[in-house]
């Protein structure tokens, strides 16, 4: 199953609170990407169907290994495009803004040419 780029912010943002603190719920997520939670559990469904995440007996959230896998990439395309906006002088809130448009779209080919500029290898600890 195929999932768009909102469903791509999903998984990044799950990823992210994940690093935070353990025990992610659906209001979490609402919250941090200002949605209601109807929709945020909609969409959930959907990354579940899809096999990107399970939810606990406990109602947490939890990234399966493909879910993680996707989410780490989503993450790293959006660091790595920030860093090379700020290195061309874009103001960094602007930056992280603008990347979380152009991480969804941009080919493979032209993201491992930014992220050699960057100069950086994964940036995924």
């Amino acid at each position: 199953m195929t999932i768009y780029e909102s469903g791509e912010d999903y998984l990044e943002t799950i990823y992210l609170l994940t690093k935070r603190h353990s025990g992610v719920h659906a209001i979490e997520v609402a919250t941090e990407l200002n949605f209601s939670k109807p929709s945020v559990t909609r969409a959930l469904k959907i990354l579940k169907t899809a096999g990107y995440i399970t939810i606990d007996e406990d109602n947490h959230i939890l990234l399966t290994t493909s879910g993680l896998t996707r989410a780490k990439s989503i993450y790293e395309r959006h660091t790595v495009i920030t860093r090379f906006l700020i290195l061309c002088g874009v103001d960094e809130t602007i930056a992280s803004k603008d990347a979380c448009k152009i991480e969804h779209d941009l080919s493979v080919e032209s993201f491992e040419a930014i992220k050699n500029i960057v100069g950086r290898g994964k940036i995924i600890d």
